[in-house]
């Protein structure tokens, strides 16, 4: 596997993201700070590219690459951002705003695949796909019940599509509807946008449009709780399945679906907890070098997502989605929009 071209070329998007949004903002428009994301704009150069030419097989690896183990590791690094503590009541206060949201996707989504006729097990991935973390669950769910291979790319185009379309237009709308809350922002764009890129990815816009790092940190904390639920919700539904198809398949381990990066984001959260601790860092460091520490690992952690959102980017075919056809993308846009909905809701509810 050759992750060096693809990788290369996700990196060099993100930068010219970066180039763009700064060109745009203050060469043209003569502001002292750009209101253009750098995000959104690696993100829209990677769609550009990836719909406009036919990239080499060569490239996906890399793409991929940055897709998955290069976002993984920016979202254990944005454990610094935050103590343990921190971490820990943004999840507990995120709770029952996730627990409805799940449960509303995945009862309304089930019914409605159902009375679309779409195939029990298409509307099964859908529903886990939306409430929980996207082509993870889809891809985690499909086994349990011997989903075919074209109802998984069907049920991840359509989390791919209107998961792109919500990071992009989520932190205006979140800012819009709760008044410039960051906190009430975050816990929106954490239940709402499927994916763990493209939650990682509308915090970072939400921060560089409002200047609210707040945003992002109680995205990405709503978000793994959101993903644990996949302990839960996955042999659920693989039950639910089975009572009425029997095809001899079982839902997996409930410990193979534990997302390491969810315990190393905790164990960075930790470090930082332990670090702020006393007068001395860890006992032998000096302040200023334990500070310097956090910042250049917070700039880390924001060049990782920056190459995975531009990788999130070429992984988006616009092409692909015609094939779908409109029954399994009405059932992906209504629970885009349910989930979307309730959590606006119970955010407006209870905070």
């Amino acid at each position: 596997m050759n992750v060096l071209p693809g990788l290369l070329l996700a990196l060099v998007l993100a930068f010219a993201g970066q180039f763009l949004s700064e060109f745009i903002g203050k060469d043209l428009m003569g502001l002292p700070k750009s209101p253009v994301s750098a995000i959104m704009m690696a993100i829209i150069l990677g769609i550009i590219i990836r719909n406009t030419f036919t990239l080499p097989n060569i490239m996906q690896d890399g793409i991929r690459f940055g897709l998955v183990r290069v976002l993984r590791l920016g979202i254990v690094l944005l454990g610094i951002r935050l103590s343990l503590g921190q971490a820990g009541a943004i999840g507990l206060q995120a709770l029952p705003v996730i627990i409805g949201a799940v449960a509303a996707a995945l009862i309304v989504v089930t019914f409605l695949a159902r009375r679309l006729g779409l195939s029990g097990k298409l509307g099964t991935l859908i529903a886990v796909g939306t409430s929980i973390c996207g082509a993870t669950a889809i891809v985690a769910t499909a086994p349990t019940i011997a989903a075919k291979d074209n109802e998984v790319a069907y049920a991840v185009a359509c989390i791919t599509l209107f998961g792109v379309i919500a990071m992009l237009l989520y932190p205006f709308a979140g800012h819009f509807i709760f008044d410039g809350d960051a906190f009430k922002s975050g816990l929106f764009l954490g239940t709402s946008v499927h994916e763990t890129a493209q939650v990682a990815g509308a915090g970072l816009v939400y921060q560089q449009y409002y200047n609210e790092p707040q945003a992002l940190d109680v995205a990405t904390v709503t978000k793994l709780v959101r993903n644990l639920g996949m302990l839960l919700v996955i042999p659920l539904m693989s039950i639910v399945y089975h009572r009425n198809h029997s095809d001899g398949t079982e839902a997996p381990a409930w410990y193979t679906m534990i997302p390491l990066f969810v315990i190393g984001f905790a164990l960075m959260s930790l470090l930082r907890t332990v670090g702020d601790m006393g007068e001395q860092p860890f006992g032998v460091l000096e302040p200023a070098l334990w500070q310097a520490i956090v910042s250049h690992t917070k700039e880390a952690a924001e060049l990782c997502l920056g190459v995975a959102m531009a990788a999130v980017g070429l992984g988006t075919s616009i092409r692909g989605l015609a094939d779908i056809g409109l029954k399994p993308l009405g059932a992906g846009l209504v629970a885009a929009l349910l989930v979307g909905g309730v959590s606006i809701a119970l955010i407006s509810l209870l905070y």
